[in-house]
């Protein structure tokens, strides 16, 4: 079995073969290792994307909005998973986005999740009519995981979820009261033996 480090410099150098920059081949790899950990076939569609790149032409995206369609040819989710990680504080304001066209939109799942992780927020993703939890880059839930990625998402729609307790206020109430009968109540003797209590000077 490869290790991840392992994986992330091959997918590195792989990626600046293929004609990415060295800084952007990094993200990459770094990427592909997050699909790898969550068991998610990130080589797989990294070496079909990659042969593909040199039959077929993808379109760039450098800077996002909150409407995104490349009518021609797909997005390369390369370039467009830099390009979201790199914006993504301030497409954090945006709360819903969409991208219409996106070539193997597994490997562009990748750099949303690790932009999870920089804004601290939840990111909701649905492809086509498939969907996805991203989580602060600690995981990733999904009501397809053992079925076939698709090669092309004709729409993908993006959406930043404020934070917000799992729990109802009596839930957390009820439980926080129950954690009270742990408190020890304060006695003549723990004051006497608290820190800075004593009566001797060392000074």
């Amino acid at each position: 079995m490869k290790s991840l480090s392992e994986i992330e410099t091959t997918v590195k150098r792989a990626s600046k073969a293929a004609g990415y920059s060295w800084g952007v081949s990094e993200e990459t790899g770094k990427s592909i290792r997050l699909l790898e950990l969550f068991s998610l076939p990130g080589i797989k569609h990294l070496n079909e994307y990659l042969n593909q790149k040199n039959k077929s032409k993808f379109e760039s995206l450098n800077l996002i909005s909150k409407n995104n369609s490349s009518s021609n040819n797909p997005y390369c989710p390369i370039t467009l998973g830099v390009s979201f990680l790199d914006q993504i504080n301030v497409l954090e304001n945006l709360k819903k986005i969409e991208f219409k066209n996106v070539a193997y939109p597994l490997i562009f799942i990748s750099f949303i999740s690790r932009s999870s992780e920089i804004i601290g927020k939840k990111i909701n993703v649905k492809i086509d009519e498939k969907k996805m939890l991203l989580n602060l880059n600690v995981n990733i839930f999904s009501n397809f995981i053992d079925q076939e990625f698709p090669k092309i998402a004709n729409m993908i729609e993006v959406n930043l979820l404020e934070n917000e307790d799992n729990f109802t206020d009596d839930e957390w109430n009820n439980l926080y009261k129950l954690s009270e009968e742990t408190f020890v109540e304060e006695s003549d003797s723990l004051k006497e033996g608290a820190a800075g209590a004593g009566l001797t000077d060392n000074d």
